[in-house]
């Protein structure tokens, strides 16, 4: 299985501005959910495979943004995360960076642990406490968890990941 990244849009089937019930019934091929509420606010959740599939509904009644972790050190999974037909789990970091930018999607590695594209609010995570191969920096060569929000999720987030 394939899940499409769509910045500023969702993740197929998932779309910003979803109700948590149409959130659930747009996941319901992955299998029974996790939801969580909290003042004002949930999350829906489910493992694809092996992919951790976040919907978030901060503070309101819609979906604002969805974020995909990869399987874990020493786990596979056939489903794969694709942002312009790049896998974004498989493909080095830095490459996967190179081509969105060449896409016109440039990356602000200003933060290197949580590279971000603005005005998509596309951001990366690139830490992680498990082994993995890390670059001279120390940062893990692949991403390990990518977030699609709406355009000004981050400036909203004052930076802050969600």
């Amino acid at each position: 299985m394939d899940l499409i990244l769509d910045p500023p849009r969702g993740v197929a089937p998932l779309r910003l501005g979803m109700t948590l019930d149409e959130a659930v019934a747009a996941g319901a091929g992955w299998g029974e959910p996790r939801v969580v509420r909290r003042r004002g606010s949930a999350l829906v959740s489910w493992s694809v495979d092996g992919v951790g599939v976040q919907a978030l509904l901060e503070g309101g009644p819609a979906v604002t943004a969805v974020e995909l972790w990869w399987p874990g050190e020493g786990r596979t999974s056939r489903t794969r995360v694709l942002l312009d037909g790049d896998d974004v789990f498989g493909t080095l970091a830095e490459d996967l960076f190179r081509r969105a930018a060449a896409r016109g999607r440039p990356v602000d590695t200003s933060a290197p642990e949580y590279p971000v594209v603005p005005g998509v609010s596309l951001g990366f995570t690139r830490q992680t406490s498990q082994e993995v191969p890390r670059d001279a920096d120390g940062l893990p060569l692949y991403v390990t968890s990518v977030l699609v929000a709406g355009r000004d999720y981050y400036d909203a987030q004052d930076g802050a990941r969600g």
